[in-house]
């Protein structure tokens, strides 16, 4: 099956709108088949929300496991009903339609749903054939113009299936919430089984687009997961594991791999974003066109908070093989991590005198300094802004030349928590902090933790712009406010078996107007 589906054979499908362009009337029903087998076992989910709008999502499937990635449905096309209300009972619907679930996108469903009221609690459902699906939950965003006094969010990253259960994502979907961010790493490429019963299906490492769709099946029957999407509204974007591992730019990692060939790998990155898009709560928007999906993007929650969502994946160049230490390389500031159009996007609206209080950058890799050895010497990843140092000043010399407050950069990847004040030069400490970065660890990548690690512990010893670090899983919820920003770092005891307990192991406040962290850390 090709994988470069444009937009125009998608309109033409009937699927890229909330309703369908083409009469449901004569397509086949649901109801002719046998009713005996679950059509939604993947849950439902929304995201992106708007003051007016949101985007609901589904995907009929019968058989996750179904290696041909179909799901056990038929190839034809069926009609699926969707309605949203103001009560979870649907007594009070208030938009309803129908649209279309085609084989051409593995049978999934993404409604833009327009009309609603801003800053509201929905509840949606679909139907199909006799058969609801389960409820969700949904909020949209304040007006545009609106000033919330506070507002709450939480952002999550790194969830490997066989290393570990998802607690943290029912944690997260019992809190009050007005959205999730999700910084990438949402499914894991590789092969391998584990010791948990919890093997990755298929075996092998995914390279075409019905591995990629078994793979997004498969997390997605996960409990846990399915009830954060039940629960609250996603804002997503993904890291590398989502297509291969270290991937940069048209270059795959380094390996014995066919996908060595740019072309190839273009191909390989084509069927994975197809199958992402399928599975997830994306806008017409970030309709993939073959390797390209437009990811970076913006959500304005009032004048209280924007989400700044970035890509640090398809326009980077290649990561450095053999810097040792502080090479010249990674100062290269002809290095590029954004892309020169992602970059001026991203400087203007942070710096736009109309932009909200609260800046928050959704980021995947850290862009504080990091040095990881201990003593005389230093050393940096390559595959983070570390390794892009020179892209980072001139970003960095960009936000502080502009006059940006409040900058707040939440990150993923790295599957430890750590709070860090980002310093216009990370070698003088007297110099100006621009903003504040809150890591955020992994939802089971990197198995049980602890609480600091002897990385960790170098990190707080090396670099002390680090105010806080900490091993364990979990996940980060922050509440905002028109004075204060606080992250409460949710930790675990162990993920290598369900149920773990959560607590709190740090918060961390940025005031408005101050840059830098004020209470919590260097614990």
């Amino acid at each position: 099956m090709s994988t470069n589906l444009n937009r125009r054979q998608l309109i033409g499908a009937g699927l890229a709108g909330g309703l369908a362009l083409t009469s449901t009337a004569t397509l086949p029903s649901l109801a002719d088949e046998s009713s005996e087998t679950d059509l939604f076992t993947l849950g439902v989910a929304s995201g992106d929300p708007l003051p007016d709008s949101v985007v609901l999502w589904t995907r009929l499937c019968r058989s996750p496991l179904a290696p041909d990635g179909l799901g056990g449905m038929a190839a034809r096309r069926y009609p699926v009903r969707w309605e949203v209300a103001e009560d979870d009972a649907f007594r009070r619907v208030v938009r309803r339609g129908s649209t279309v679930a085609a084989p051409s996108w593995a049978h999934s469903v993404h409604v833009e749903v327009d009309g609603l009221r801003p800053g509201r609690d929905y509840w949606f459902r679909f139907r199909a054939g006799r058969q609801l699906s389960p409820v969700g939950h949904t909020r949209t965003a304040p007006g545009y113009d609106a000033d919330p006094a506070a507002l709450a969010f939480a952002f999550t990253s790194c969830q490997n299936y066989p290393a570990g259960y998802f607690t943290a994502l029912r944690h997260m979907a019992q809190d009050d919430l007005d959205v999730v961010l999700h910084l990438g790493d949402y499914i894991y490429e590789g092969g391998g089984g584990g010791a948990l019963g919890r093997a990755h299906a298929p075996a092998s490492e995914t390279f075409g687009l019905a591995d990629y769709r078994v793979r997004h099946s498969q997390y997605k029957t996960d409990p846990d997961l399915q009830a954060l999407h039940a629960a609250h509204a996603m804002i997503s974007v993904p890291d590398d594991h989502e297509v291969e591992n270290n991937w940069a730019g048209d270059i795959s990692q380094v390996d014995t791999e066919p996908d060595q060939d740019p072309a190839v790998f273009r191909q390989r990155r084509a069927a994975a974003f197809k199958a992402m898009y399928e599975n997830m709560p994306y806008r017409r928007a970030q309709l993939p066109d073959g390797p390209d999906m437009r990811l970076y993007r913006r959500v304005r929650y009032g004048r209280l908070l924007d989400f700044s969502m970035i890509d640090t994946r398809q326009y980077r160049d290649d990561q450095l093989e053999d810097c040792v230490g502080d090479c010249e390389a990674r100062r290269d500031p002809g290095r590029t991590m954004l892309g020169e159009a992602q970059e001026r996007w991203l400087v203007d609206g942070l710096a736009d005198p109309g932009a909200a209080r609260w800046k928050v950058v959704g980021n995947q890799g850290i862009s504080f300094e990091a040095d990881r050895v201990a003593g005389p010497g230093v050393a940096y990843s390559q595959d983070n802004w570390g390794g892009y140092a020179g892209a980072r000043q001139s970003l960095y010399d960009q936000v502080h030349e502009a006059g940006v407050e409040n900058l707040v950069v939440v990150t993923g990847d790295a599957h430890r928590n750590a709070s860090a004040e980002l310093k216009l030069d990370f070698a003088d400490q007297s110099s100006p902090t621009i903003g504040t970065e809150f890591l955020g660890t992994s939802v089971s990548s990197g198995g049980d933790g602890g609480d600091q690690s002897a990385l960790t512990r170098t990190w707080l010893a090396e670099n002390p712009h680090i105010k806080f670090a900490n091993d364990q899983r979990g996940y980060q919820r922050v509440r905002v406010s028109r004075e204060t920003l606080e992250v409460d770092y949710r930790v675990l005891e162990y993920v290598t078996r369900p149920g773990s307990p959560v607590s709190t192991r740090e918060t961390m406040v940025v005031e408005s107007g101050r840059p830098g962290i004020v209470a919590g850390g260097r614990v």
